[in-house]
């Protein structure tokens, strides 16, 4: 009996993301940490959530981002030239819990938790109240090396569920916790104009398998896309539009990327769920 309650127990500690998408549409924006140095990011992390946010992704830097467009590219340079470490990315999520509980999920390469090492990593991101972590090169059949470590931390691993994930969604799906990051289109990230055309099939084959919620991502830069692809999943990924408004604004920032967050959520507000 007591062994049935533990796993209720993390059974609902590792939904939690999956909550916030419950009766409304989810956005979820995305700033680089140190970009361009601590104290802005953590004012652009309390913008996006006085703006509205309701979970905000942090990218830490790393030196050869696969997944990643010239916009986040360029994002990671400048927070290494202003110094960045892991532990710095902690200490920046530290300083913005003292203003906000606002859910907040890493978007990490594994080769960072791994020379951390998984326990402390994790531990971490537990102590930190850091939901989830988005890991653009973890295969599905490496999840093992990992999840059983962010299990027992309460922290979600949000599955990648591309174009081309094909016979291996419903695998991915059932293994789900959190939210699932669909990829809008094949290829990195960044602004674009065209996606796939089959992202309402994805997602429709993707429920088959899940209740977890879907996230869309990759591309998505404007208002009124966001209102277009809320209408076939359950929230929104924006990123390469806000790490732009950062290279431009600098320290300068956060006014802007909360007046550009209000503006989104506007939008998906217009959405009929």
């Amino acid at each position: 009996m007591l062994q049935v309650l533990q796993n209720t127990k993390e059974l609902i500690s590792m939904n939690k993301l999956s909550h916030i998408f419950k009766n409304h549409k989810v956005f979820i924006p995305f700033v680089v940490a140190n970009d361009p140095d601590f104290d802005t990011t953590v004012a652009n992390i309390l913008a996006l959530a006085n703006g509205g946010a309701d979970i905000v992704e942090i990218g830490i830097p790393f030196s050869d981002p696969v997944a990643d467009g010239p916009v986040i590219q360029a994002a990671n340079l400048r927070a290494f030239k202003a110094d960045v470490h892991t532990k710095t990315v902690f200490d920046i999520v530290t300083a913005a819990r003292k203003e906000t509980n606002v859910p907040i999920v890493l978007l990490t390469y594994l080769n960072i938790p791994f020379k951390y090492g998984y326990e402390a990593f994790l531990k971490k991101c537990a102590e930190l109240k850091i939901d989830g972590l988005v890991i653009p090169d973890l295969p599905y059949e490496s999840r093992d090396e990992i999840v059983p470590t962010a299990t027992k931390h309460n922290v979600a691993i949000i599955p990648l569920i591309t174009p081309t994930s094909d016979k291996r969604i419903e695998k991915i799906a059932k293994s789900a916790t959190g939210f699932i990051y669909v990829v809008s289109s094949l290829g990195i990230t960044g602004k674009r104009d065209t996606f796939y055309q089959g992202l309402e099939e994805l997602i429709t084959t993707i429920r088959q398998y899940t209740t977890v919620p879907t996230a869309i991502g990759f591309g998505i830069h404007t208002p009124q896309q966001a209102h277009e692809f809320a209408k076939i999943a359950d929230g929104i990924i924006i990123g390469s539009a806000i790490v732009d408004i950062v290279a431009e604004k600098q320290q300068d920032a956060p006014g802007a990327i909360e007046s550009f967050t209000k503006s989104v959520n506007q939008a998906l507000h217009a959405t009929t769920a």
